[in-house]
This record gives C-alpha cells, sequence and structure tokens, in this order.
C-alpha cells in the first residue's frame, strides 16, 4: 500500500498534475460513451436519426470538454478571479432570457435551455460553475473583514438570485446550486451558533420531506394542493411527490417513469443481462439515456456495476478532496470543493431519484448521462481542480 502510494504521488509531481484524477475522469468519460450508446440506440433507430446518433452527439460534446479541461488544467487558477463577475453576469442574463423570451427552449414541458446562434445548451449549467467562483471568491476576499453572520448572509444572497431563476423550471439544480455556497459555510464557517443553526434547518427541512414519504397519499395530495397554492412549486414538481409517496400512483402517466425504472434496476440481480443485454431501455423506461441511465446501468451491469461506479465516485471525490486539502490558498481549496459538492449532490440526486429514495427530479448522471451541455462544463470544472492541484505540486518543486 506504501509502496502504491508513493508511485502515485511520484507520478503527480512527474506530470504536475494528479494523474489519477484525469485517469479517473477521462474512465467515466469512456464509460459514459458506451452506456450512452447502449441505452440509446433502440430509440435512435426509432425516430431514424441511426442508432450511434447520441452517442456521436455525446463524443462531440465530452471532446469540447476534455478541451476546455486541458485549457484550464494549465490556467493558473487564480486568474479565475478576474472572471467571476463577467460569469456571474452571464448567469443571470442567460437565466433571464431563458425564462421570459423567445429564445428559451422548452421540452418536456420545461424550459431549461437557451438557444443562442443555433446552439442549444443548458443555461443551469453555467450557474453552477458561476455560484462556484462567486462564493469561492467572496469567502476569500471578505472572510476577514465581513466575519460571521454578514458574510454568509451576503453570500447566500448571492447565490438565491441565480438559484431563483433556474428554480421555476428546474428543482433538481436549483438545489445543487444553492448546496454550494451551504457546504463551504459550513465548512470554512467559524462561528458554532451558525454552523448550528444551518445544521438544524436542514435536518428539519429533511425530516419535514421525509414525512411525506411515509403519510397517507390522501392526505400528502391535500398538502400537496396547499404547497401549490402558497409556495412557488408547480403542479407537476408536487405530482411527483405522490408518485414518491406510491409509485403505482398514476401508472401510466407521472408514475410510469419511475416503475419502468425500478423494474429494469429488480430484473438486473446482481451481475445484470450483460451491456447491451437489457430490455427495458426498448421503449419502455423513458429518458432511458440522460435521467434514468443509472436504472439501464443495473438492469445491464447489476448490483456489481453499479457498486464499481459508485466507487469510482467515492474514489474521484477523494483526490479532490486531496488536492482541496493541499490548496496553496483559500480560493483554490474553495473551488475544488464547489466542484466536489456539484458532483457529489448531483450523483446521490440521479441515483436516489432512480431508487425512488427520493422525488422524481430529472436529473443527469455526471459523466455518465447523455446531456452535452453537463459534460463539458463537468470537465471544464475538473481542469479547474487539476489547475489547483498542479499549483500545489509546482509548489514543491520549488
Amino acid at each position: 500500500m506504501k509502496v502504491s502510494r508513493l508511485n502515485l504521488q511520484e507520478q503527480n509531481q512527474k506530470y504536475s498534475f494528479d494523474i489519477s484524477l484525469l485517469f479517473v475522469t477521462l474512465f467515466l468519460c469512456v464509460f459514459g460513451l458506451i452506456m450512452v450508446y447502449s441505452a440509446s440506440y433502440y430509440t435512435a433507430e426509432m425516430k431514424g436519426l441511426g442508432g450511434s446518433y447520441y452517442f456521436k452527439r455525446q463524443l462531440i460534446s465530452d471532446l469540447v470538454g476534455i478541451a476546455g479541461l486541458l485549457i484550464l488544467a494549465f490556467v493558473p487558477y487564480r486568474l479565475l478571479k478576474w472572471a467571476v463577475i463577467p460569469a456571474y453576469a452571464a448567469a443571470i442574463v442567460l437565466m433571464v432570457l431563458t425564462n421570459y423570451t423567445s429564445l428559451g427552449h422548452t421540452a418536456g414541458g420545461r424550459t431549461r435551455w437557451i438557444n443562442l446562434f443555433g446552439v442549444t445548451f443548458q443555461s443551469a449549467e453555467v450557474v453552477k460553475i458561476a455560484v462556484i467562483l462567486v462564493s469561492a471568491y467572496l469567502i476569500f476576499a471578505f472572510g476577514r473583514e465581513y466575519r460571521g453572520w454578514k458574510l454568509w448572509l451576503s453570500l447566500l444572497v448571492f447565490a438565491l438570485i441565480p438559484t431563483a431563476l433556474v428554480f421555476s423550471n428546474d428543482l433538481s439544480s436549483a438545489v445543487i446550486i444553492l448546496a454550494i455556497p451551504l457546504v463551504m459555510i459550513l465548512l470554512v464557517n467559524d462561528n458554532k451558533t451558525l454552523s448550528a443553526v444551518m445544521i438544524f434547518l436542514i435536518i428539519a427541512a429533511a425530516v419535514g420531506i421525509l414525512l411525506m414519504k411515509f403519510m397517507s397519499l390522501d392526505r400528502l395530495m391535500k398538502v400537496g394542493d396547499w404547497l401549490v397554492e402558497h409556495t412557488p412549486l408547480h403542479e407537476y414538481q408536487v405530482r411527483r411527490l405522490y408518485v414518491w409517496n406510491d409509485p403505482t400512483y398514476d401508472a401510466q402517466g407521472d408514475g410510469y417513469q419511475v416503475l419502468q425504472g425500478l423494474y429494469a434496476i429488480g430484473s438486473g440481480g446482481v451481475f445484470g443481462k450483460g451491456l447491451g443485454g437489457g430490455t427495458q431501455k426498448l421503449g419502455f423506461v423513458p429518458e432511458a439515456s440522460n435521467d434514468m441511465i443509472f436504472s439501464i446501468l443495473c438492469e445491464e451491469l447489476g448490483l456489481f456495476g453499479a457498486l464499481a461506479l459508485i466507487l469510482l465516485y467515492i474514489f474521484m471525490l477523494f483526490r479532490m478532496g486531496n488536492i482541496a486539502g493541499k490548496a496553496q490558498d483559500v480560493f483554490g481549496s474553495l473551488l475544488v470543493i464547489g466542484v466536489m459538492t456539484q458532483i457529489a449532490v448531483q450523483a446521490v440526486f440521479h441515483i436516489g431519484v432512480v431508487t425512488n429514495i427520493f422525488p422524481n427530479t430529472g436529473i443527469s448522471l455526471p459523466f455518465i448521462s447523455y446531456g452535452g451541455t453537463s459534460s463539458a462544463f463537468l470537465l471544464a470544472e475538473i481542469g479547474m481542480v487539476i489547475s489547483v492541484g498542479r499549483g500545489n505540486t509546482l509548489r514543491k518543486k520549488q
């Protein structure tokens, strides 16, 4: 074990960056391409697009993302401070254009995309990286001047503005965006009272939502009516709570996707039916190549494949944590923590949704699901993490 760890450190110093993080990232991308091809082949053929249509599009997005990764990996991460204001402004402008102008692109009844110059992408992905940058910068720049509540309230206000714009059409992305500054606050904050209040509120919210899982469906529907009338939640979002409570609710409508996903997971067993051997992707599981891809993975690779993927995510987060702990300054450390939070929360949410542990929110699995914008931006964020790691390694060499 000591020898392997020593070899890993020598490799990192040789290449001036965390080679293991780069390797696991590229491995997940390749594995994701395989799963996208397997999960989307039938759908693409039925649409007359050619079986490899979604695979090719995902490959192009991954290549663009890898180019962004390489560029950002060799750009000193401190220069990203100059991108904070432009990125934050761009995120706000893009969300306003998406929500309130004809540039917004609607699919599946939700307006989450924007069409600029013939290119369609998901605006919330820009917001995620903008909130990571602005949160890290605010804590770094004003941490010493605004100790305690002033800093943290300012940080939350900056995060809440784009979160509110995302919330109306993409609840899952809004939760991820809000989680980024909350995790940073909990890790950096030295005010025990503030930490205790935040932890209490998070636990209280989790308990409140969990109670909905176990109350009777009739009673939950009354709660749902109240939520639609008195909160920003939409009716389609509340109906997902009913399905979460009882997957058989509206089995041919809102509950159909969840039930088919659970069938796919159950039929996979321990070792699965073999890669490409799944049947639920043949028109049964909606959004098989993106929102529900984990269910196809479980059907074809079984519990073994699912656990292997989870271990890869854990290893990736471990390597990022190592980089964050050794960062030269708070800004670099928080950049890495922000990326870690996004990937961890997104992966947990996707797996939780597919297994009906969480309400269905429609969220992609990092590096695995079909989704060009998500993959490209996640790879670019990995580039930022590698840049922080390069700073650590280059400092040791001097």
